[in-house]
């Protein structure tokens, strides 16, 4: 463990500057989290559910789903499916996943009846100090100009979590699993229209040369919808993913050119960094919602924690089960919420370097005492962490966390089921290419606080350290132990609040599948009550005013996967804000 000592030994004027610099950004800290965004909005276009009582697919893109459903019909378990999935989102979703980010997985095995819950989480390079963020001058980096730069960039997890975790689950070989992704990267695909989109507004990426000759035309112009984009150099990767597995990443060629690409940006991987880097597998956080029993990712996640405080303040703060879209379940929703994100904001970190107190935070009498903050009638403001015992983290720390991020669920014929949410985090993530794939920018996950008036953040910056992150795949179970559903979330920090409420309009409020991801999104990070714009109605917005709430009309870019077991089939629903499919057999 590296304790907080690396701070103290900073006693020079570089690191005075670089503390006053971050006392004046911890005083807009909430502000700048809050209006941090995810992936831009691109449209709303509801498509319908798939139903089947084999297997079902729900992933971000049609090219993914068709991939995984042909694993699926080879033989291959849900796991061959995602891992095949996840390599063809790298393709056609670049801004938001790929072999140079982490994830999070949770795995269901029907046979046994057991959670593995897969940690490929980035980690700090070795050199990452309390001053990453600083200019060589000792000023604070704007946050636009530390995203892409190599500052930013994290040591990539998800390939050696997903050769890992097949390894453990995996049934079909491990070279199988990536020939839908080379042959579509060599072939070519047709740029769709988020893409086309956000190739154009992005103003970063054309700054890489080799980003700029794959995404756009010689006059500057992004690739238009329909154009054929082909990627070779990822299909070279791929191919040597397929022989060599994860050492292809970590060690070898591509390992320094890597190390070379983030040095030319000013950061610090080495090729030590990349060749030491280890999946973990971690035990699921569990916990129950009304006879419902709910399983998602531990810290360094707060997805799981996060939601299981959020439903189960909700359940025992007196609100009876109904529609999620009423005015009493919003106001106690986003109440519940300020509760989650005030102790997600003290808590939680990387276990292996802070102690995350996840037993109490759950714990029925805890969730209980803060149910009671909660009044009817009235907002309660800026909500303060509650009361454990976590002597050595004892300051909030602020990190605006903006993923580009994708979710998928799949659910084979045997019963086994995955959920799979990956990133590279903000949209392109440091906008640094090596071998066709883009570089994550998780190191802005790290609060930009280490600490305040002497205590330690627990999210604070340190060598070997997995940022905090909101991914929450999820899994729920009925009262007879039988899996019921399977989703998950891009989005930020608001992703709990987006599982939470999908949850919640589900189990309490008893939405079909497809009405609960088109429902207007709504929820509190400690703040504004933030609305989705256009999605919720002015009388609504009025009544959490009455309350007292300050409300927040927004884009609030989800990208829920959900497979809902209904009537004894799966239903597979796709958010309308992205272009995601649903596939059964």
């Amino acid at each position: 463990m590296i304790s907080g000592g690396a701070i103290k030994q900073t006693g020079s004027l570089r690191a005075a500057r670089f503390f006053l610099a971050l006392a004046v950004l911890a005083g807009a800290g909430r502000v700048w989290s809050q209006s941090a965004q995810p992936e831009a909005a691109s449209g709303f276009a509801p498509r319908p559910a798939a139903a089947s009582a084999g297997f079902m697919v729900v992933t971000a893109n049609a090219h993914a789903t068709d991939a995984a459903a042909e694993i699926l019909q080879l033989g291959g378990n849900a796991l061959d499916a995602a891992i095949t999935a996840q390599w063809v989102l790298n393709l056609v979703e670049p801004q938001s996943s790929g072999l140079g980010g982490g994830g999070f997985l949770l795995h269901w095995d029907a046979g046994r009846k057991q959670i593995s819950a897969w940690d490929g989480r980035e980690t700090a390079p070795r050199a990452t100090g309390a001053d990453f963020a600083m200019r060589a001058d000792g000023s604070l980096a704007p946050f636009a100009e530390l995203v892409a730069s190599g500052k930013s960039v994290g040591v990539p997890g998800l390939l050696a979590m997903l050769e890992e975790a097949h390894r453990r689950h995996g049934k079909l070989k491990w070279e199988r699993l990536l020939v839908p992704a080379i042959r579509l990267a060599e072939n070519g695909f047709p740029v769709s229209p988020r893409l086309n989109q956000l190739l154009g507004q992005d103003t970063l990426l054309r700054n890489d040369a080799a980003a700029r000759a794959l995404y756009y035309r010689p006059n500057g112009e992004p690739l238009g919808v329909g154009d054929t984009l082909r990627n070779p150099e990822l299909a070279l990767m791929l191919r040597r993913v397929a022989h060599e597995g994860s050492a292809a990443l970590h060690s070898g060629a591509t390992a320094e050119r890597i190390v070379a690409a983030v040095a030319r940006r000013g950061g610090s991987i080495t090729s030590g960094d990349l060749r030491d880097y280890r999946p973990l597998r971690r035990e699921a956080v569990c916990g129950s919602f009304r006879r419902w029993r709910v399983c998602g990712m531990p810290p360094p996640s707060s997805g799981g924690i996060g939601v299981l405080q959020l439903l189960g303040i909700l359940e025992r703060g007196g609100l009876p089960p109904g529609p999620a879209e009423r005015a009493d379940a919003v106001h106690h929703f986003a109440e519940a919420g300020r509760l989650v994100y005030a102790d997600r904001s003290r808590y939680v970190g990387d276990p292996d370097f802070v102690r995350v107190p996840q037993r109490e935070l759950l714990a029925n009498d805890y969730l209980e005492r803060r149910s009671r903050l909660i009044e009817p009638g009235r907002a309660m403001g800026i909500a303060a962490p509650g009361s454990v015992s976590s002597p050595k983290v004892q300051a909030d720390g602020d990190a605006p966390e903006l993923p580009a991020t994708t979710h998928l669920s799949i659910v084979d014929g045997q019963g086994n089921a995955v959920a799979l949410t990956s990133s590279i985090e903000a949209g392109f993530g440091s906008r640094i290419q090596v071998d066709g794939f883009l570089l994550n920018n998780q190191l802005t996950d790290f609060s930009f606080t280490s600490e305040r008036e002497g205590k330690p953040v627990a999210n604070r910056a340190e060598p070997g350290k997995r940022p905090l992150s909101s991914m929450a795949p999820t899994l729920v179970f009925d009262a007879r132990g039988r899996l019921h559903a399977v989703l998950g979330s891009p989005g930020g920090s608001r992703i709990i609040n987006y599982v939470a409420r999908t949850l919640q309009a589900l189990l309490d409020g008893g939405m079909e599948p497809t009405a609960a991801l088109a429902m207007g999104h709504a929820g509190n990070r400690n703040g504004a009550t933030e609305v989705e714009r256009g999605r919720v109605g002015d009388d609504l917005v009025q009544e959490l005013e009455k309350r007292g709430h300050a409300v927040q009309r927004t884009e609030m870019t989800s990208g829920l996967h959900l497979i809902v077991r209904r009537d004894g089939r799966w239903v597979g629903a796709v958010d309308p804000r992205r272009e995601g499919s649903a596939r059964g057999d």
